[in-house]
C-alpha cells in the first residue's frame, strides 16, 4: 500500500470582474478494490454553493456555484488516498474470448456498446491501417496486441505539453507523429474501438517518484479497455505502462470532451484571461516532512 498526498489547483485570471454559472468539477476519484479515498477537501475563491452527485459514467462530479463576482476564480482539490497495486492477472492462454477476433458474452456487449463504437471519422481508414500493421497472428492474445500498441505510441511518437486546451483527433496525431498524454490516450481509444474492443478516455493523475514519467506536474490521461476475465485493464501509451500502481484514476468518459477537470460558464466580458493549472503527487511521508 502506497499513502499519496495530491494537491490539484486549476485558477482563471480575468482582466475585468465577471459573474459565474455552474461550475463542473471532476476532480475527486471513487473508492475501488485499488485505491482507497482517505481524505478529500476543496478550497473555492469565490465562495459559493457545492452540489455532488454521480454522473451516467458513475464519476463524482461537483457542481459549484460562485456566489459573487470576481476577477479571478481559483479551486484546489486536496486529496490524500492509499494506492493498492493490483498485479495484472494471467490469461488463460486457451480461453478463445481471449484472443483476436474479440467476442463478448450478451450481457457485456449490451453494456459495452456505447464504448465499441468509434467517436471519430477516419475517412481514409488511417487509423484502421495504422492499428492493423502492428497485429500477428489471427488468434493472438488481445493484451498482448493491445499492449505492443501501446509501446508503440510511446515509442514512435513525440511526447510535448500543450497549454491550450482540446485534444487532437487521431488522424491529427498520426500525422504529426507528435501529442500530448491525451492526444495520445484518444489514438489508442479511437484504435483499439475500430478492432471491436470496448475502450474508455480516463483522466486522473500520475505518481512520478523520480520524476521520470511524462504528464507528471498536471492532469494525466490514458486508455482503458474491457477484456474479457480480466475487465477493465489500465493501458498509459504516454509512458508505455499497463496496470501501473502510479496511476491515479479520476474518472472515464467516452470522449476527452467530458473529461475536463473543470468546466462551466462565465457572465460578462471578461476581456483578456489566464488559466494556472498545478498537480503535486506526493508521498504522504514527503508531506508530512
Amino acid at each position: 500500500m502506497t499513502r499519496l498526498i495530491i494537491r490539484h489547483e486549476t485558477r482563471y485570471d480575468y482582466a475585468r470582474p465577471v459573474r459565474f454559472g455552474p461550475q463542473r468539477l471532476l476532480i475527486r476519484p471513487r473508492d475501488s478494490h485499488a485505491m482507497r479515498l482517505e481524505d478529500a477537501s476543496l478550497e473555492l475563491s469565490p465562495p459559493g454553493e457545492t452540489r455532488w452527485m454521480y454522473d451516467a459514467m458513475g464519476n463524482c462530479i461537483c457542481w459549484f456555484t460562485p456566489l459573487s463576482e470576481a476577477t479571478s476564480l481559483s479551486i484546489v482539490s486536496h486529496l490524500t488516498i492509499d494506492r493498492f497495486p493490483s498485479p495484472l492477472a494471467p490469461v488463460e492462454p486457451d480461453d478463445p474470448k481471449s484472443v483476436f477476433p474479440l467476442v463478448y458474452g450478451e450481457v457485456d456487449r449490451a453494456v459495452l456498446s456505447p464504448f465499441m463504437a468509434p467517436a471519430t471519422t477516419d475517412p481514409t481508414d488511417q487509423v484502421l491501417s495504422w492499428m492493423r500493421s502492428h497485429l500477428r497472428a489471427p488468434d493472438e492474445q488481445v493484451l498482448d496486441v493491445l499492449s505492443r500498441i501501446n509501446t508503440a505510441i510511446h515509442e514512435d511518437f513525440e511526447y510535448g505539453a500543450r497549454d491550450a486546451e482540446g485534444t487532437q483527433t487521431p488522424v491529427e496525431t498520426l500525422q504529426r507523429r507528435a501529442g500530448t498524454c491525451r492526444d495520445f490516450a484518444w489514438l489508442m481509444v479511437e484504435a483499439v474501438r475500430r478492432l471491436g474492443c470496448a475502450a474508455v478516455f480516463v483522466t486522473g493523475y500520475i505518481y512520478s517518484p523520480n520524476a521520470t514519467r511524462r504528464g507528471a506536474g498536471a492532469t494525466h490521461a490514458w486508455c482503458e479497455a474491457f477484456l474479457p476475465g480480466l475487465g477493465w485493464i489500465e493501458f498509459d501509451p504516454t509512458n508505455g505502462l499497463v496496470e501501473s500502481p502510479d496511476l491515479i484514476r479520476v474518472g472515464a468518459t467516452r470522449t476527452p470532451a467530458e473529461a475536463a477537470p473543470v468546466s462551466g460558464s462565465l457572465i460578462g466580458d471578461p476581456g483578456n484571461s489566464r488559466l494556472t493549472v498545478s498537480v503535486d503527487v506526493r508521498l504522504a511521508e514527503r508531506a508530512a516532512a
